[in-house]
């Protein structure tokens, strides 16, 4: 067979283009493809929910990749590992109550069985703006990571959605947005984002699946984010608490859809 270059750029166009039609109205957005966006996503598509996770970067995996210091291994915590084993992504204990993993097994994995169980993931997009209608948050504006990057003046486009999920780590990108532009008040203990303390791991890890909660109407945080508006402290390298963030969030949203 003759390979047709028209052919194959046509494939690429009308395929992408169908899927982010399809994307445009959902029941949940996910901003951030970190390791709790990515979880909160599967967890939610697996229970038939219409979801789109949107990630600024050209990869996925936040901050999972490098593992510590860009040594490409994670640490995990008891009350994580049933999670890593429903991913079926292998773990070596290291002592009581610490797991390791491979982090390019653990985030191809991840992001491989969420985009199986039905969500759509799309890299190199940006949510530069969300929608609010009567002070509840129901989409995202988006535009190209390359635009924002740029300063190019182009237009984005919007997207509905029932709920969306902020899962943009330290920078609580779209919390900031709400705070700044919308006046709604947040549901921390200053009505405003934090932010987050210093290191450490055990407070961390046991205020991020309580932070990890809607902040105001419309509107979730999950993983680091949930810290950073809440004002918890820093994790550190270490990933359990970001996968039970991401799957709290998701089980509280399976309740209200």
């Amino acid at each position: 067979m003759q390979l047709d270059e028209i052919r194959i750029s046509r494939a690429i166009i009308e395929t992408f283009n169908n899927k982010l039609i399809g994307s445009l109205d959902v029941d949940v957005a996910v901003v951030g493809a970190g390791p709790a966006g990515i979880c909160c996503a599967y967890y939610l598509a697996k229970k038939n929910k219409k979801v789109a996770v949107f990630e600024r970067k050209l990869s996925v995996g936040g901050g999972m990749w490098g593992g510590g210091i860009m040594f490409n291994e994670i640490v995990i915590q008891d009350q994580a590992k049933n999670i890593l084993d429903e991913f079926e992504i292998k773990t070596k204990l290291y002592q009581k109550g610490y797991y390791t993993a491979d982090s390019i097994e653990a985030v191809s994995t991840l992001c491989s069985k969420t985009v199986k169980s039905g969500a759509k993931i799309f890299n190199l997009l940006s949510a530069e703006d969300v929608m609010i209608r009567k002070n509840r948050v129901c989409g995202l504006v988006l535009n190209w990571t390359a635009v924002e990057m740029a300063k190019l003046h182009v237009d984005p486009i919007s997207m509905r959605a029932r709920y969306v999920v902020d899962a943009t780590g330290h920078a609580a990108e779209v919390a900031h947005l709400v705070e700044r532009k919308s006046g709604i008040k947040l549901k921390t203990k200053t009505g405003k984002i934090v932010g987050e303390g210093s290191m450490q791991a055990e407070l961390a890890e046991q205020a991020i699946i309580k932070n990890s909660k809607e902040i105001c109407p419309g509107l979730y945080v999950c993983g680091m984010c949930a810290n950073a508006v809440m004002g918890g402290p820093r994790m550190g390298p270490i990933f359990g608490g970001m996968l039970l963030s991401g799957k709290k969030v998701a089980q509280d949203l399976l309740k209200k859809l």
